[in-house]
């Protein structure tokens, strides 16, 4: 007769979830250092981070914000927001002042800056009104007949600012057209570049971009146009008059939103129904394959959200690069959210509490436009006053032994934190996805550094 070995107790170390959030492998298939949910966390390197907060840094609006805009003239840079028509000067913090320009034909504007022998513009456009052109002082409404003026073309249709080859290239509403002024100038006679022949599924311009990339021979700027149909559009050339040549048409997951192309570095990120995918991994790579999506280890959440919510308004990517995160701001109308995504790491976590209709950088910091008011994001230790909630649930483990039963009698998490938080916390076992509700009792202490 053998004796019955007796199990023993023992302990384990369990490092932070720093792979982020999870929403792609099974619960029994995770690494331990992801998470089955991560909210409000950032997966820094090597722990985890409560984000910051925000302020109300701008107030009084009369409406929701749906345009940010950064005016820069090389010595002045102007925050701008756009609510209920009107252009308001956010760059100084409290109340605003009254409207610079009104009676806009909505608030969903497109613009970009360019420098001139005339001076610094910043050029806005939205496919519904007269587009504007701003010098710092004074508003500029463009017609065919005003000064400056662009003629040849019906400029109430011309949307998406952008500028490619110091040209300001114009997409035209409902339309396959794109339209360009002459090198640095604001006015002038437009040209048309008709890309209807190209676009076989047909469709209209969403968004356009300038896309750099190595070629073989060099760094180069290649046009880059996204149409409603999915399809990608890529010129090569230096003069649309003289030698463009098209180099190429891809057929990609449709766009989700009017914001969907974004500079990131020297590529160009696609924000599509396949999530968001660089540009230069994108053409090179079969659609099939979702591992050229950056958020292919969320793909799910983010599949979910698109089909949900993609027909919203909000849709936008932006890189805060001074803390290394990349956010899509995702507008669920019950609650906006942000996934944000470890720029180091590219490991994912998502945010709430910003309820955000628009995203800029200005001075290198993040803004958003709310309701009534901007606010400025990262920027202190709580949200507007109220308290920050992180929520967290690492993966499952077996703790190398598959199968068998265990019995947790003890644990002690580990944080840093110079305040006095609110702790809950719980080991869920058994898949149980639910969140702690008993807070933990604990004394801060002071410790020595070496």
């Amino acid at each position: 007769m053998f004796p019955v070995k007796q199990k023993s107790a023992g302990s384990v170390s369990l490092p932070a979830p720093v792979g982020g959030w999870n929403a792609r492998d099974s619960l029994g298939d995770m690494p331990v250092t992801d998470a089955v949910y991560l909210t409000n966390w950032f997966p820094a390197t090597t722990e985890l981070q409560l984000r910051s907060g925000y302020t109300k840094w701008a107030t009084g609006l009369p409406a929701e914000v749906d345009t940010l805009m950064n005016y820069e003239s090389g010595t002045t840079g102007k925050l701008l927001a756009i609510s209920n028509g009107g252009v308001y000067d956010v760059t100084s913090q409290g109340a605003v002042g009254s409207a610079l320009l009104s009676g806009l034909g909505n608030s969903r504007w497109q613009y970009c800056n360019i420098t001139t022998s005339g001076g610094s513009f910043l050029y806005m456009a939205n496919g519904v009104s007269t587009p504007y052109v701003y010098n710092g002082s004074t508003w500029t409404s463009i017609t065919g007949s005003s000064t400056p003026a662009i003629t040849g073309v019906t400029t109430t249709t011309l949307n998406n600012p952008i500028v490619f080859k110091s040209r300001v290239f114009f997409t035209q509403t409902d339309t396959l057209k794109v339209w360009y002024l002459p090198v640095l100038s604001i006015g002038g006679a437009a040209k048309s570049l008709d890309l209807s022949s190209f676009a076989y599924k047909g469709g209209k311009i969403i968004q356009h971009a300038t896309w750099t990339i190595d070629a073989g021979y060099g760094v180069d700027d290649y046009y880059v146009a996204y149409t409603s149909k999915g399809q990608v559009i890529v010129y090569k050339g230096s003069d649309p008059d003289t030698d463009f040549a098209l180099a190429g048409v891809w057929d990609l997951g449709t766009p989700v939103g009017t914001r969907c192309l974004y500079k990131y570095g020297g590529d160009l990120l696609v924000l599509g129904k396949d999530g968001i995918t660089p540009l230069a991994s994108e053409l090179q790579s079969s659609r099939l394959d979702p591992r050229v999506a950056i958020t292919d280890k969320i793909q799910w959440a983010v599949s979910e959200a698109i089909t949900n919510y993609g027909d919203q308004f909000g849709w936008q990517m932006l890189f805060y690069p001074q803390e290394n995160q990349l956010w899509l701001n995702v507008p669920n109308p019950i609650q906006i959210t942000q996934f944000a995504m470890n720029s180091i790491t590219t490991n994912w976590c998502n945010y709430t509490g910003w309820n955000a209709y628009c995203w800029e950088l200005f001075n290198d910091q993040p803004y958003f436009g709310g309701s009534n008011y901007v606010g400025r994001a990262w920027y202190t230790n709580a949200d507007n006053g109220s308290n920050i909630t992180g929520v967290a649930l690492q993966a499952f483990s077996a703790f190398g032994s598959p199968g068998e039963l265990k019995r947790f009698t003890m644990a002690k998490p580990i944080f840093r934190t110079s305040g006095n938080p609110s702790i809950y916390t719980n080991i869920n076992v058994d898949f149980n996805l639910s969140t702690p509700t008993t807070i933990l009792n604990y004394t801060p202490t002071s410790t020595g550094t070496w």
